[in-house]
């Protein structure tokens, strides 16, 4: 079996989009979490599937309430990828949303905002699989935060 450290080697080298996903628990405390462990799994339903860290607080109010969302940052909003990466008691703070389906929060100026019911959830050794039907969508502008290797990288486009 490959270490830890030859896996997100090994990883990092797959670009992928940076979402945050945000929920809200069942006190009605907001949560957000950077995830890059994002992707789509059906076109009909409209299912999409995120992975989250079973030791983070956003684990437990998504499980616990059933429903969640998946911004999906524009290439200029690196700081709030940073932002939700980070250990900030109030990750909120500063960064501009309104309220979607079941009071959750939904990042203003996002490249795309999904809405989602859960619908299933799978264990993923220290991650569990969460699968969410898309009830809303709100698609803007621009390009994509991508990450790559370790950093934030910029498309080129012609």
């Amino acid at each position: 079996m490959i270490s830890k450290d030859e896996f997100r080697r090994a990883l990092g080298r797959f670009a992928s989009g940076v979402t945050v996903v945000t929920a809200r628990d069942a006190s009605g405390r907001l949560h957000g979490i950077t995830v890059s462990a994002f992707c789509s799994v059906s076109l009909e339903p409209p299912l999409i599937l995120v992975c989250i860290d079973k030791n983070t607080g956003s684990h437990y109010a998504l499980a616990e309430t059933g429903s969640f969302v998946v911004n999906i940052l524009r290439q200029d909003q690196q700081y709030v990828s940073d932002r939700f990466a980070s250990y900030l008691p109030d990750k909120f703070e500063a960064v501009g949303y309104d309220l979607g389906i079941d009071d959750l929060p939904v990042l203003e100026d996002a490249l795309a905002n999904l809405e989602c019911r859960l619908v299933n959830s799978h264990d993923g050794g220290d991650h569990t699989i969460f699968v969410g039907q898309i009830e809303r969508a709100t698609i803007g502008d621009g390009e994509p935060l991508v990450y790559f290797h370790g950093n934030y990288r910029k498309l080129e486009t012609d």
